[in-house]
């Protein structure tokens, strides 16, 4: 096969997985849904082949599930797991914090300071009962937390925080919430106590942002108890 077709084909598989992924993780693909490939294929744009390896590979990465000869699913969400992810990703987030306030330098300190003012900014706009597209809102949070860490010297730490932030982030898009003004105030807090350098603090509140979220999520009663609930 020629290598330019290759090179196509690698970018037609590429945008498709990311694609995926991201229907996965803002919830556009339900947990439990079936992922039948023909179906796939008519809505991505890739072949059989390439779709099967898209699935695989994010059943690797735990958003979906694998059958073997009944194909695939979108991976089951459960409270249980939910707590298992934030407390996994307050770990990693914890260590990473405390490393990059400690190395953090002017550019660190710009990061932060960006990330936040768009962050806030969207908070507002979601404060103010303005439309604003879950995907964006996300990302300004996701760029946020990520340049706390962002100094923390090791590309793997970071890279594996990545991948848990996405399962927590599916579970905050399942469920829809957003908790307003106290999450809001909890960041700007969180970005006043790591600009500051107070560590402490720092991971204070982010022990509460996070646990106070699974517990916003666990009060809406949607979650199964246990991954496979009845």
């Amino acid at each position: 096969m020629p290598i330019a077709t290759l090179k196509v084909e690698s970018s037609v598989g590429e945008v498709a997985y990311r694609q995926i992924r991201a229907d996965v993780l803002f919830a556009r693909l339900k947990p439990g849904q079936r992922l039948k490939l023909d179906g796939l294929r008519d809505a991505y744009g890739a072949s059989v082949s390439t779709l099967r390896e898209i699935l695989n590979r994010l059943a690797s990465e735990g958003l979906v599930l694998a059958e073997g000869q009944k194909g695939f699913e979108v991976a089951p969400v459960s409270a249980a797991e939910l707590r298992e992810v934030a407390e996994m990703r307050l770990f990693l987030e914890h260590h990473a914090l405390e490393l990059s306030l400690a190395a953090g330098d002017l550019e660190w300190e710009g990061r932060v300071v960006a990330a936040h003012h768009k962050l806030a900014r969207i908070e507002q706009r979601l404060l103010a009962g303005q439309a604003a597209d879950p995907t964006e809102w996300k990302r300004y949070d996701w760029e946020f937390h990520h340049s706390l860490v962002s100094a923390c010297g090791s590309a793997e730490l970071l890279d594996i925080h990545a991948g848990v932030y996405d399962k927590y982030l599916r579970y905050q898009m399942v469920v829809g919430i957003f908790r307003g003004e106290v999450a809001a105030g909890e960041h700007a807090d969180l970005a006043a106590a790591a600009l500051a350098r107070r560590t402490g603090d720092a991971k204070a509140i982010l022990s509460t942002h996070i646990r106070s979220c699974v517990l916003a999520i666990e009060a809406r009663n949607v979650l199964p108890e246990t991954r496979f609930a009845a």
